[in-house]
């Protein structure tokens, strides 16, 4: 599979009808099903490789609308690391402390130090959508965050951080159809608020804000991809895939020991 299929070129022009939400590449969910603990298996090795190396970290984005699988793709990508070298944050809406600072300040803290994965659930990028299509700022200040967006991305590139960033990529009625499956199911029920449906009635805002979004601040060393999600298991065989292949180009080494083990005698 062809993961730069559905990376977001640096300057391009975005129009997300452009990018179908149940594409699945000819795969099947039998085969992906047989990869899966051989992706894992490979998967493992590269997380105990970066944390034992404690040189670089990588960063990983999840952007999407309500009920997009953000919580599934960490809990079917992530399952099985080591829990000591992934750390996962939330961002939910800013305390009145928080926003009393820039919008970058309560983020840098859960970026991640070396030898870890961090992921963030929702993120900084809530701050140039959900702000931008609510009103809360103009035009003008939304260029500047997207300036500072990238110029934030590069500090932490230079500290050795790789980012990646996914788009999870969901239909209006696939986004229904989960919506019904939380009012449906007792044991989801709590996952539901009645704000989403407020949400939902600005699907074309919010389309319109990832578009500008994502074409402007996708770059060769922080790219935004655009993943089909209303397959979840293509959703995450295809996130698995990138970090997979993004861990390998960043060849996390074992570090030498400054002893040698032959000589060493346990008694």
């Amino acid at each position: 599979m062809k993961i730069e299929a559905y990376q977001i070129r640096e300057g391009k022009k975005l129009n997300l009808k452009d990018h179908p939400t149940d594409g699945t590449k000819g795969v099947s969910k039998e085969e992906v099903k047989v990869r899966k603990p051989q992706l894992k298996l490979q998967l493992v090795k590269l997380q105990e490789q970066l944390y034992a190396e404690e040189q670089q970290s990588l960063l990983v984005v999840l952007q999407t609308r309500d009920a997009g699988g953000k919580d599934g793709t960490i809990k079917h990508v992530f399952t099985g690391l080591n829990p000591q070298g992934v750390n996962v944050t939330a961002f939910k809406e800013p305390t009145p402390l928080e926003l009393s600072h820039d919008f970058l300040w309560r983020v840098h803290a859960h970026t991640p130090a070396a030898g870890m994965i961090g992921v963030f659930n929702r993120s900084y990028y809530e701050d140039v959508l959900v702000t931008r299509v609510h009103g809360e700022v103009d035009k003008q200040d939304i260029q500047r965050r997207y300036d500072e967006i990238r110029a934030f991305e590069i500090s932490l590139q230079n500290r050795g951080t790789r980012i990646l960033k996914f788009h999870l990529n969901i239909s209006k009625d696939e986004q229904k159809r989960r919506f019904q499956d939380r009012l449906d199911k007792p044991r989801k029920q709590w996952k539901f608020s009645e704000n989403d449906l407020s949400e939902r009635a600005l699907w074309d805002d919010y389309t319109k804000a990832y578009e500008d979004t994502l074409s402007a601040t996708s770059t060769p060393t922080a790219p935004w991809y655009i993943i089909p999600a209303d397959h979840k298991w293509f959703r995450n065989d295809l996130v698995t895939q990138i970090l997979l292949e993004t861990l390998n180009d960043m060849n996390p080494q074992f570090p030498e020991v400054d002893f040698d083990p032959t000589k060493i005698v346990i008694e």
